[in-house]
């Protein structure tokens, strides 16, 4: 369809759809996934959206479409009152709605500026912006790195600076208490947030050694000073820091397990094969001070150690070993995660077992040992459409696909286990295209930790997309399957879209 001529002078951008037909729409929601709709009660009353939208249209470009329905035509009429809508009742005369796949997703009602609508059509089910909210309104929020250089220079009085990332939990939790602070603190201090995850960030967190979510920096002068950490994160602990700002106290340093009291017999490098041949029955923890899963795992393992130590006819005794510290069992042992349990026999290993975590399953086991089922395959183990790269051959492989999403992950890592099989489906349904891959790299192997850190892996799942080898840009969409496939038939419908305009212009 044709833009009416006051368009061009408005410079619209041709990116933007205009449909009038309900056919033309229909085909619209069948081969777009992520639509968003202008109705409008007339071409004038169109004229201010339309201009903001062009740019929103060339930002989005591949990932989203903007559509425009005038209501006021006669054909584009019947439209409206087809689909239910009439921008005569929107103070405005516009209204604005969007599509995802294929069907009504929801009335966008967020701000109605550039920044807030490519967010959401990057991610239509992701969180606002942290500067929509209007309890976030004493935040200085922060864009590019210009900005960030700018306030840097200007601001006399003392700046507190979140480095934060949309997806993530804690920062989630800690804003409303440092949206409050920076309302109490107005005139004295400044606080201020930026979202640094993307790729274009990298130098910025290099420099201010962001490598975790949040990062909090205390500047003075534009000089930084310390990081609040440590610290509590109600707005009350962060004004109390703010009146006399020092460096992070040093953490007291836990009680190692062994100096603890407990009965369960500390083994090291030394001492370890001797008690093994001593005792006809042993069942190691191999475990290392930092590990979540151990720290739980311990209260039980010690009431078993109990229980067994008072048994006249004991089935077994229960042992630990610090692998961070007796790093020779560990290596002799193969040790790779935490907790690993092994189970000794007649001073020779004879299993190793992944599912006793409790007092009970600890003790029937070590009553009736017996093998444990075979452990589930690892990911790259498994007969699957995804291609898992390793340091040697990531750039070689992926010049030979025009796009190929990568998925950065760690074994252990919960939220990667959850992406796995939804990541897994999608590259099936692609597994003909010969242009597309679904690639994993395995960042726990030694082998590869020099390639994630290089691609700007930062947290587990990391997803990059790449055409033909070069990197684009982190893909920050839904982790589930759709998320996934909608990317990427995005990308392919913009290919073939190129292919038709050269075909009708020869």
């Amino acid at each position: 369809a044709f833009l009416p001529a006051f368009v061009y002078s408005l410079k619209v951008s041709p990116l933007i759809e205009k449909i009038s037909d309900h056919k033309d729409f229909k085909k619209l929601l069948r081969t777009r996934n992520n639509i968003l709709v202008l109705y409008s009660k007339s071409a004038a009353a169109a004229e201010n959206s339309l201009r903001l939208l062009s740019s929103v249209a060339q930002e989005v470009k591949g990932r989203g479409t903007i559509g425009w329905i005038d209501c006021g035509d006669t054909e584009s009429r019947k439209l409206c009152k087809k689909m239910k809508v009439d921008p005569n009742s929107k103070e405005k005369g516009v209204d604005l709605l969007h599509y995802k796949d294929g069907a009504f997703h929801t009335a966008y009602n967020r701000a109605v500026t550039l920044k807030s609508m490519v967010a959401f059509l990057k991610d239509p089910e992701g969180a606002p912006l942290w500067e929509e909210d209007p309890e976030a309104k004493d935040i200085v929020h922060v864009d590019s790195e210009k900005e960030l250089r700018r306030l840097l220079k200007k601001e006399d009085k003392p700046l507190l600076m979140m480095f934060y990332a949309p997806w993530c939990g804690v920062c989630k939790r800690m804003m409303p208490s440092y949206q409050q602070a920076a309302t109490e603190l107005k005139g004295k201090y400044v606080l201020a947030g930026m979202n640094v995850y993307s790729a274009e960030f990298e130098r910025i967190k290099e420099e201010f050694n962001v490598r975790g979510y949040p990062t909090i920096c205390y500047f003075e002068k534009g000089k930084f000073l310390f990081n609040f950490e440590n610290f509590g994160a109600t707005a009350a602990d962060i004004a109390e820091w703010l009146k006399n700002p020092q460096a992070p106290q040093p953490q007291a340093p836990e009680t190692p397990w062994a100096d603890e009291e407990n009965v369960v017999y500390h083994l090291t490098d030394e001492d370890f094969d001797k008690f093994i041949k001593d005792h006809s029955s042993v069942l190691v923890m191999f475990h290392a001070p930092w590990c979540g899963h151990c720290k739980k795992m311990k209260p039980e393992y010690e009431k078993a150690a109990e229980v067994l130590h008072v048994t006249s006819d004991s089935p077994g005794v229960l042992a630990a070993v610090d692998a961070t510290v007796n790093k020779a069992l560990a290596e002799r042992y193969h040790i790779s995660g935490f907790p690993t349990l092994k189970y000794f026999k007649d001073g020779e290993e004879k299993y190793t077992l992944p599912h006793l975590r409790t007092k009970k399953k600890i003790i029937d086991w070590l009553q009736n040992p017996e093998a444990p089922p075979p452990p589930e395959p690892a990911w790259e183990e498994k007969q699957t459409s995804v291609v898992h790269l390793a340091g040697e051959d990531f750039r070689e492989a992926l010049k030979k696909k025009k796009h190929t999403l990568v998925m950065f992950y760690a074994p252990w890592c919960p939220h990667c286990k959850n992406a796995i099989p939804h990541f897994t489906t999608a590259a099936e349904v692609f597994k003909e295209d010969r242009k597309i891959a679904y690639a994993a790299v395995d960042c726990a192997k030694g082998q590869n930790h020099d390639l994630c850190k290089q691609e700007g892996v930062d947290g587990y799942p990391t997803f990059n997309y790449y055409n033909y080898g070069k990197f684009v840009e982190k893909y920050t969409g839904d982790r589930g399957e759709s998320g996934f496939t909608t990317f990427m038939r995005t990308l392919r419908e913009r290919d073939h879209e190129r292919v038709g305009k050269k075909k009708d212009e020869l």
